[in-house]
């Protein structure tokens, strides 16, 4: 195999190291779940009746819970990985080994599954602020 470069070649000081931007990244590769779920609830909060990040079930790097109860007063716990979101049980903060649903990339996607009036308030919003841009692009 023909390479460009010897790596062997290669400065052992990239710079990095001596920059202190980096040093509180040094070692991690997973994000933190709980600024990750309070990012989600902050996300979507307006469009279901309640939701807030779980303070029973317990936080990790790798994983977060999440209470949302809908529109339709139907209650969720739902569980936040690197995976993506998923139902883990039917009340708040429950989890149910038993249950095994679907990952979904984004909370959008998961709540638009769950709720038809979440994604009645969502499109409505998106509507909104689409014609609030028409709006000003005119004037």
């Amino acid at each position: 195999m023909e390479t460009d470069c010897n790596p062997m070649e290669l400065p052992n000081n990239t710079g990095f190291e001596d920059d202190s931007d980096y040093r509180d990244f040094e070692g991690t590769d997973v994000k933190d779940m709980r600024l990750e779920a309070e990012a989600v609830v902050n996300d979507v909060l307006f469009a279901v009746s309640n939701m807030f990040v779980s303070k029973t079930l317990p936080c990790a790097e790798d994983v977060a819970y999440i209470n949302v109860e809908t529109r339709e007063r139907n209650r969720y716990c739902l569980e936040l990985t690197e995976a993506g979101l998923r139902v883990v049980a039917y009340d708040f903060d429950q989890t149910d080994d038993r249950l095994q649903t679907p990952y979904h990339e984004t909370v959008y996607s998961l709540l638009d599954s769950l709720s038809p009036a979440y994604r009645e308030v969502f499109g409505n919003a998106l509507l909104q602020r689409l014609e609030a841009l028409k709006k000003d692009s005119q004037s």
